[in-house]
């Protein structure tokens, strides 16, 4: 039984739920001092913290990198056709909570660096609640959401990559080419064996910490170099083998670990009129209003126009319920609240305060909203 629920979709949200709860728990007990204590304990180079968040979670990103690659290649956004609506909606669902956030702070400068914290869509969680909800939600709309949430991955690496990277060195920079450089001639030579491509990815992943991008964006780069196809026909793809080899260490191991290290907010001096402070509550309006009106207006716009067309087997309301549903940011907005405001933590604190809000809205009136929108599909099964 314990086997079943570790295999099923929704596993994965709940951990990491699980951890993050308990880090919020001792965060605001007498183990705050040694929690705190824990993660800025140096190990080598770096801390605990950064060791997770810099390079446990270059894994994440590499298996986020795979997953992209996987859809475009023979997935749900496999053609330009496919690619078109989840595209722009995706799009729409960054560029309207940006411009919401922006507004609710556009008078607090220091708040500023926040912007791209109500963009992200956290995919575990999303796609758990539609696991969750069962046969009632159409597989229309799963694919749709799978989509969005992608490419929005896809568009959040970018954002990292061009907003949150420190002043650049040339000659480390210069070496992470070489090595990208070597990993695509390691595909372009038809190499199927991963192990290469890891080895040189480590070595990737030591240039790029020290050129001054994200450490993470190397996990991306390993991911679009592996072969999507086999060495033969009955030959299984490195990429899948290597998504299957990781799914569960980053599910389970990975991403609870960041929960913990990063959701525990000490709460003590806050007040509950703190959350209409103007950086959590542009996170909260960003993520909880901004995702649903723009996934759902840009939707609404293409298939009206013409551009698109309606997904099979759904209605409006559904795309409505879809749409809030992304509006769960978690994992990826708490890493961008993380390099936003790493040199300011009541900034970081409040940040994450906005998005645990403005995530736990989301997911609590998205599955509301589901569940009225499919009622009459679950009658009919």
């Amino acid at each position: 039984m314990l086997l079943r629920f570790f295999r099923s979709e929704p596993a994965a949200a709940i951990v990491l739920l699980f951890a993050s709860a308990l880090a919020m728990i001792v965060a605001n007990t007498v183990l705050n001092g040694t929690y705190h204590d824990l993660l800025h304990f140096a190990v080598g180079p770096l801390s605990v913290h950064e060791w997770i968040n810099d390079a446990l979670m270059a894994l994440f990103f590499l298996m986020v990198g795979l997953e992209i690659k996987r859809e475009m290649v023979s997935g749900a956004l496999s053609t330009w056709g496919d690619r078109l609506l989840p595209g722009l909606a995706a799009m729409g669902g960054m560029v309207v909570p940006a411009v919401i956030f922006i507004t609710v702070n556009r008078d607090i400068s220091s708040h500023h660096d926040g912007w791209a914290i109500p963009t992200a869509t956290d995919i575990a969680f999303a796609l758990g609640v539609l696991t969750l909800l069962g046969k009632r939600v159409p597989a229309s709309i799963r694919v749709l959401l799978v989509g969005i949430a992608i490419i929005d991955d896809l568009l959040a690496i970018l954002v990292i990559a061009i907003f949150y990277s420190g002043g650049v060195s040339t000659g480390w920079l210069i070496v992470s080419a070489v090595l990208a450089a070597a990993l695509a001639l390691l595909n372009q030579r038809s190499v199927y064996a991963i192990w290469p491509y890891l080895l040189v990815g480590a070595g990737l992943w030591i240039a790029v910490f020290n050129s001054g991008l994200h450490a993470t964006l190397a996990g991306v780069i390993v991911a679009m170099s592996l072969p999507s196809r086999g060495s033969s026909d009955s030959a299984p793809a490195p990429l899948n083998v290597l998504e299957h080899r990781l799914i569960y260490w980053v599910n389970f191991g990975i991403l609870p670990l960041f929960g913990f290290a990063n959701a525990g907010v000490h709460l003590s001096g806050m007040r509950v009129g703190d959350v209409a402070d103007t950086l959590p509550l542009g996170i909260i309006l960003g993520l909880f209003v901004g995702k649903q009106i723009g996934i759902f207006g840009t939707i609404w716009l293409l298939v009206k126009a013409g551009i698109a067309r309606m997904p099979a087997r759904t209605s409006w309301s559904i795309i409505h319920a879809m749409s809030v549903l992304c509006g769960i940011g978690f994992t990826m907005s708490i890493f961008i609240a993380g390099l936003a405001f790493s040199s300011a933590p009541h900034y970081l604190d409040m940040a994450k305060i906005g998005v645990i809000t403005g995530s736990l809205a989301s997911a609590l009136i998205g599955t509301f909203l589901m569940l009225r929108a499919t009622a009459s599909r679950a009658d009919e099964a």
